[in-house]
C-alpha cells in the first residue's frame, strides 16, 4: 500500500478504493468492469458500507484509503479469549521449551522475582515431559520464593511449598493443583494493579488489530464486568468485546438487570457476553470427561450434574442471558447437548474436542454453536494419539460438524494458543503446522468455511461485504480463498477498520 500520512489509527475512512473483495460477498457484483480486473470502491458512511461500485465509477470524496488491489474481508473475530491472562502472559517467562520437570525447575529458579515477591512462569506442558513434576523437585530448585508454573491449558499449576503456603492450600506431593483450585490460584496471579492490567490489554488489543481482529469474546474467569466498564470509560476503542459471566455471579448479574448484548460502555463496543459453565477439564490435565479411559486408566469427570446445568441454563435464559458450556470430552459434549435440549434453548459449546458420531448432528438440530480452536488440534495431536488412543468418539471433528450444518466459530483460547485468527484458519485448512503430514486430514475444512468461522460465524450469522453491512473490515495482501497454509498463517494485514475507523494501518 502507498504511503498515506493523512491516515493513522483513529482516522475515519469514507472510501476504500481499488480493493478486491475476499470471502463472502465477492460474487455480489456481476459487472463487466469488475469482472475485468476485480477492483471495486467501497463507500462508508455512518460506520457502515453505503455502496460498492466498480473502481473509479464514482467520484471520491472525503478520506480515501487506496487498497492498491489488496483484498478486503470482514473483520476477524476470536470467539474464545481469556483476555487478561493472554495480555499478562506476554510479559511472563515461558516454560514451553522445557523437556522435563527437572529442566523446568532449573529455568524457574533463574526467573527474576516480581515486585509481589513471587515468580510466575507460563506455558507448561507436563503431559509431554519425560519426568513428572514433584513438590520436592520444585522446592529444591526454587527455595522459599513462591513459584507458580501455569500449564498451557490453564487447567493446572505447578507450585512449590512457599506458593502453597501463600495460597493457604495443603500441598500435594506432585506440587500440582488442578481445575477449580488452579482457577482460584490463577485469579490471584491475575490480580494485578488495574493500571498495569489495562495497559497490558491495550497492548494486546493493538497487536490483535494488527492481525485484522475487530472483536473477541472474553471468557476470563472472575467478575470482569466492572473492569470492562472501567476500560470503556477510559476510552477503549480498538476492539469489540463481549464479556462473559460465570454461574457463581449469576445472582449479581440478574440483580443488576444485565442481559447478553447489553452495553457496558457508552460506545457500545463492550457488551455483556454469555453465561459460561466449565463442564469438564482438559486433555493435557487428563480431566476431560470421556467414555473410554485415558492411557493411564483415568476418565476425567464432570463439574456439573445434568440437573443443575439444565436448571441454571433455564434460569439464565429467563433472565436474558445466553449460555455457553466448556465441554472437551465426549461425555461432557453429550451432557451439554442434553442440557440445551432439556432447557429448550439454543446455546454455544466451547471446544467440543471429542464428539461421538451420534452427537455431531445434534449441534445443528438443537441450535448449539460449536466454538472451537483449530490450532489446539495440532498442539494436541500427539497427546490425542496417545492418551485418547482408545476413544471411539472423533477428536476435533471440524469437517464433520460443518457438513452436519453446525455453526462453527473459531477462536484461540488465548493464551492457550496464539491470539491470531490467521493461525486458526491455517490450522483448520491444513491440519498441520510443521513438516509432518496433515493430521486426520478428513476433518479439514475449506478456506471459505474457515474464514466465515473466523468472522461473524458460518451458517447462522455470516459476515458479508455488501451495502448496509457494518464496516468492520480488514485489508490483506493475499486472496484468502486461494492462499496456501503458509500464506494464511503469515497473512500480511495492511489495515483494519472498526465501523469505518482505522484501528491498524501499515
Amino acid at each position: 500500500m502507498p504511503d498515506v500520512p493523512a491516515l493513522s489509527v483513529s482516522s475515519r475512512v469514507d472510501v476504500i478504493a481499488n480493493a478486491r473483495i475476499g470471502g463472502e460477498g465477492r460474487e455480489l457484483l456481476a459487472h463487466p468492469d469488475v469482472e475485468k480486473d476485480g477492483l471495486v470502491d467501497l463507500w462508508i458512511s455512518g460506520g457502515r458500507i453505503s455502496d460498492i461500485a466498480p473502481a473509479g465509477n464514482l467520484r471520491h470524496r472525503g478520506t480515501v484509503l487506496d487498497a492498491e488491489g489488496a483484498w478486503v474481508v470482514p473483520g476477524l473475530r476470536d470467539h474464545h479469549v481469556h483476555a487478561l491472562q493472554a495480555a499478562l502472559f506476554q510479559d511472563r517467562a515461558s516454560i514451553g521449551h522445557a523437556a522435563g520437570a527437572s529442566e523446568a525447575a532449573r529455568v524457574a529458579a533463574s526467573v527474576p522475582v516480581e515486585q509481589s515477591g513471587r515468580r510466575v512462569l507460563v506455558g507448561m506442558r507436563h503431559a509431554f515431559w519425560s519426568d513428572l513434576p514433584t513438590l520436592d523437585a520444585l522446592d529444591e530448585a526454587t527455595g522459599e520464593v513462591p513459584t507458580y508454573i501455569v500449564n498451557a491449558d490453564l487447567h493446572s499449576i505447578w507450585m512449590n511449598s512457599a506458593a502453597f503456603r501463600r495460597e493457604q492450600i495443603a500441598p500435594d506431593p506432585s506440587g500440582l493443583v488442578s481445575e477449580h483450585a488452579a482457577f482460584d490460584v490463577a485469579n490471584t496471579l491475575n490480580d494485578v494493579d488495574a493500571a498495569d492490567a489495562d495497559a497490558a490489554l491495550e497492548r494486546a488489543a493493538a497487536r490483535s488489530a494488527a492481525r485484522g481482529l475487530v472483536a473477541f469474546s472474553d471468557l476470563e474467569m472472575g467478575w470482569q464486568t466492572d473492569a470492562w466498564r472501567r476500560r470503556g470509560a477510559a476510552g477503549w476503542n480498538l476492539l469489540r468485546v463481549a464479556s462473559a459471566v460465570y454461574p457463581e455471579h449469576l445472582d449479581r448479574v440478574v440483580a443488576e438487570g444485565l442481559e447478553t448484548g447489553d452495553r457496558l460502555d457508552e460506545s457500545g463496543l463492550i457488551t455483556v457476553g454469555a453465561l459460561k459453565f466449565v463442564g469438564d477439564g482438559s486433555l493435557g490435565t487428563r480431566t476431560a470427561a470421556t467414555t473410554a479411559p485415558y492411557l493411564d486408566g483415568e476418565r476425567g469427570a464432570m463439574n456439573f450434574e445434568l440437573d443443575r446445568l439444565v436448571a441454571t441454563i433455564t434460569r439464565a435464559a429467563g433472565s436474558g442471558l445466553a449460555s455457553t458450556v466448556h465441554a472437551i470430552g465426549d461425555i461432557a459434549v453429550a451432557t451439554a447437548l442434553d442440557a440445551f435440549a432439556l432447557a429448550g434453548v439454543p446455546g454455544r459449546m466451547e471446544h467440543a474436542q471429542l464428539v461421538a458420531a451420534s452427537d455431531i448432528p445434534r449441534f445443528a438440530r438443537l441450535g448449539v454453536e460449536a466454538s472451537v480452536q483449530p490450532q489446539h488440534a495440532l498442539d494436541d495431536r500427539d497427546l490425542t494419539d496417545s492418551l485418547w488412543a482408545g476413544q471411539t468418539a472423533t477428536p476435533y471433528p471440524l469437517r464433520a460438524l460443518s457438513d452436519a450444518g453446525a455453526n462453527l466459530l473459531f477462536g484461540s483460547d488465548a493464551p492457550v494458543s496464539i491470539l491470531d485468527p490467521w493461525v486458526q484458519i491455517a490450522a483448520a485448512v491444513a491440519r498441520t503446522d510443521d513438516d509432518r503430514a496433515a493430521w486426520q486430514p478428513e476433518q479439514a475444512v475449506d478456506a471459505r468455511t474457515a474464514l466465515a468461522a473466523s468472522t461473524g460465524g458460518g451458517s447462522a450469522d455470516p459476515q458479508v461485504i455488501e451495502p448496509g453491512a457494518v464496516a468492520d473490515l480488514a485489508i490483506i495482501a493475499v486472496d484468502p480463498l486461494a492462499a496456501s497454509a503458509e500464506q494464511l498463517r503469515a497473512m500480511p494485514v495492511h489495515a483494519t477498520l472498526l465501523a469505518g475507523r482505522v484501528t491498524h494501518i501499515s
